[in-house]
């Protein structure tokens, strides 16, 4: 028996496989769809229609305050006072980060300044030498 032979059984094997299962799963869905309608009696349709009513009712105040721009305008001052402290945060940022830059511009003409007497004094130092 050759390699490819071994392995076209093993297809063939799995494909039943494949089958079965589907089919396995086709009469699990038929059992679900039977058991979800059984279970649908009147006293639950009530009960359900009850707890759903309830809820819509609940959700009505929500639907008015919308309606009228008080939820919109809570919305508005809470993202205000939220974008109000964030930007105030930027800038504390943005003021050390100047400060810090200020610092470094100060060392900076300080190593300028330093390495221009260097170059003075190398120069000069040059010049006797070359006198």
């Amino acid at each position: 028996m050759s390699r490819f032979d071994r392995l076209q059984r093993r297809v063939d094997k799995r494909e039943q496989l494949l089958e079965g299962r589907f089919q396995q799963a086709v009469e699990r869905k038929d059992a679900l769809k039977k058991t979800w309608r059984e279970a649908w009696t009147p006293g639950r349709i009530i009960i359900a229609g009850l707890v759903s009513g309830f809820v819509m009712g609940r959700a009505e105040p929500v639907k008015i305050a919308v309606k009228s721009g008080t939820l919109m305008q809570m919305v508005t001052m809470l993202s205000g006072l939220f974008a109000g402290s964030g930007a105030q945060e930027a800038a504390e940022h943005a003021d050390k980060a100047a400060s810090q830059a200020g610092h470094a511009a100060r060392e900076a003409g300080h190593a300028a300044d330093s390495a221009q007497a260097a170059t003075g004094a190398q120069a000069s130092a040059a010049r006797r030498d070359a006198a």
